[in-house]
């Protein structure tokens, strides 16, 4: 592989699909000392009887349902905009910290917390979006 043609910035936006590795890694590890913790024993998803251990599966569970998503973005976005599109998934990134420190509080409406990783995601889609338009000819 040629790194000569990729931006150097690019690395970057490598270095963020890492982080992510390790944060959806590390909620998992937290979902299975919840249900050690719990008691909660697989193949069970969810409790009816620990909603504590729900909120830190319910963590995990997102962030799995948006990671096809936020990886698409992040690593499309930055092949035309690599500084932009690892900040933004920087941006998202921390909102899932801030998302999983509200969940995990006990009291599932401080899962708000994260709501600034919404930013994130519109930035990387943009930069997504305008490659497109721009591969296509359209600006």
């Amino acid at each position: 592989m040629d790194l000569a043609s990729f931006d150097k910035d690019y690395g970057y936006v490598a270095l963020v699909g890492t982080g992510s590795a390790l944060l959806n890694t590390y909620f998992a590890i937290r979902v299975v000392r919840a249900r050690t913790q719990y008691g909660v024993k697989a193949p069970d998803v969810y409790s009816d009887t620990q909603p504590a251990f729900n909120c830190v599966q319910r963590v995990h569970q997102n962030t799995l349902e948006m990671y096809p998503q936020f990886l698409m973005t992040l690593f499309v976005g930055g092949l035309q905009y690599p500084r932009l599109s690892a900040l933004g998934g920087a941006i998202y990134l921390a909102g899932r910290m801030a998302y999983s420190y509200g969940y995990n509080s006990g009291d599932p409406s401080k899962r708000s917390y994260g709501e600034f990783g919404g930013i994130g995601a519109l930035i990387m889609l943009g930069c997504t979006a305008s490659f497109g338009l721009k591969v296509l000819g359209i600006i």
